[in-house]
């Protein structure tokens, strides 16, 4: 029985996820974002992290190998950069919207959490390759809230 991609899409998106935005620098020194919802913790001991990238996205270049990025967790009021950096061809990243992590990695202002990684594996996934970082430092802030993602929008996490 062959599956609907739309429908698997649409089923999928009832997992709500957080949004977050991966930051490297390319080949050419240039600072670059993409927003995600695929992160996952993957091992405490070691410290690893992961996400997936599309096999087939403009960036693939410049996210599927880089030595060192950050993985930036976004805030509830950061949608504005969620949107801009899923945008074909808008992934050149503003210099107003980060500061030099301690690996080198752009590191987002106001982001909810970030995790410095150096790459630690790529492993192919269908028509994504997921890829595995060591986290070497990361950050938190818990006095605001999460800007999470749910049946295709963005939505407002309520808390009781």
């Amino acid at each position: 029985m062959a599956l609907d991609p739309r429908e698997l899409r649409n089923t999928l998106g009832n997992f709500t996820t957080g949004v977050c935005l991966v930051t490297a620098f390319d080949g050419d020194r240039q600072p670059q974002a993409l927003t995600v919802n695929s992160f996952s913790s993957v091992s405490l001991d070691p410290p690893l992290v992961l996400w997936s990238l599309q096999n087939n996205s403009e960036v693939f270049d410049v996210f599927a190998t880089p030595p060192y990025y950050a993985i930036n967790v976004l805030a509830a009021e950061q949608e504005a950069l969620s949107v801009r950096y899923a945008q074909p061809g808008a992934h050149l990243l503003d210099a107003a919207h980060f500061t030099a992590g301690e690996n080198g990695a752009p590191v987002i202002s106001g982001a909810l959490a970030h995790f410095e990684c150096e790459l630690a594996a790529t492993h192919e996934g269908g028509d994504h390759t997921i890829i595995v970082g060591r986290v070497t430092r990361f950050a938190a802030d818990t006095t605001r809230e999460p800007l999470v993602f749910y049946r295709g929008g963005y939505r407002a996490l309520v808390v009781s």
